[in-house]
This record gives C-alpha cells, structure tokens and sequence, in this order.
C-alpha cells in the first residue's frame, strides 16, 4: 500500500520503444520474407495505380518527404544529443520507405510517354524537384546551417517541429477525401506517426530548455 503522499514513478520507456510506437524505427530485415518495420509497405497487387484525386496529395507529400531527408542530410554530424540523433535517423529511414512507396505509385500514375513525370499531375508549386532546397534559398536550412554548436539541437528540433507539423496538416486535411484505401492508410498512418514524432522531440532535453 502506498503510503500518502507517494508518487507513483513509471520508469520511462527506452527510446527504441518510442520510436517504433511514434512509426519511425528503422526497417528490419526478416529471414522470412522483406524488409519489415513502420515505413509505408509496397502496393498491394490489387493497387495498380492511384486515382487522379489522390496524386495531388502524393506529390505534395513526396515533396515533403525530400525536404525531410535535405534536413536530415544537413544534420549530420551536428547532432550532440543521442537520442534526437536516434530519432532523426529513423524519421530519416521511415521517409525513405514512404518515399519509393509514393514514387511507385506516382509512376503508375503518369501516362506512358508523358514527358512531364508524375510531378505535372499534383498542381504541386510549392517544390522544385530540380532545384533542391539550400541554405541561400530556404530559411530553415538557413537557420541550421548559422547555428551554433551549443544551440543546433534545439534549433533542428524547432525546425523538425514545423516541418512534420506540416505534414500532419497535409494528411489530417487528405485522409477524409481519399479514395484509394491504401493512400488513405498512408495519410492516416503519416498523421499518426508524424504527431507522436513531435511529441517525442517535445521531450528532448534540448526542446526542454528552449
């Protein structure tokens, strides 16, 4: 019994657990079949391709997720906190799932001989897939690429933040008009995960102390 006035201690659980029950571990080789973990899975054989109503946001998202890994790419060897360099490694692999996932799709969606590419069906601007951002025409890699050493973690979470808000805006405002039943899972599944992974760096002592 406890006595009063005791608090109740729950021991935290490990980053690894976190980070899986957030879908962002890394993939897993199986001896029993591919690779398996929380990124996207491969279209189903009955998913041949994605309805037109749908390829908006599929590139949008595309976009998004390379925006995701040029931050990521731009953290490297920055990162002085191990669990935040933990977390973005498998945000980082998770994104590469869902990216080849999206990219399949899109391809099945452009026409055959449309020189365009997938990208000319979205009435996405927002990204230039032939121009990757930069620090000299992005703000945010910007602001990582000045910061200083001591202040960097906290930097990239507040970057991170935004940047993964933007996608559970983007899936949230999806998920009720998709059509196909394997993007809704994946606008679902990007709400879900992409909200639990803002979560998680609130709880970073770098987030902590602003």
């Amino acid at each position: 019994m406890r006595t009063p006035g005791a608090v109740l201690r729950i021991a935290p659980l490990p980053l690894a657990v976190l980070l899986a029950l957030a879908g962002c571990a890394p993939t897993v080789a199986t001896p029993t079949g591919p690779a398996s973990g929380t990124g996207a899975p491969p279209a189903s054989a009955g998913f041949a391709r994605p309805d037109p109503a749908d390829v908006p946001f599929l590139t949008a998202m595309v976009a998004h997720h390379d925006r995701t890994r040029v931050i990521a790419v731009a953290a490297a060897g920055r990162i002085t906190d191990a669990e935040l360099r933990t977390l973005v490694a498998a945000v980082d692999a998770t994104e590469a799932d869902e990216l080849a996932t999206m990219r399949r799709w899109l391809a099945a969606a452009t026409p055959p001989g449309d020189p365009a590419g997938p990208d000319a069906h979205s009435g996405h601007t927002g990204h230039d897939a032939h121009r990757p951002p930069s620090p000299t025409t992005d703000p945010d890699l910007a602001r990582l690429s000045s910061a200083a050493a001591e202040r960097f973690d906290a930097v990239l979470i507040d970057v991170l933040t935004a940047h993964q808000g933007r996608a559970v805006a983007l899936a949230r405002a999806h998920r009720p008009v998709a059509v196909g039943p394997e993007v809704r899972d994946l606008a679902d599944r990007i709400e879900r995960s992409r909200t639990a992974q803002i979560r998680l760096m609130a709880g970073l002592p770098a987030a902590r102390a602003g």
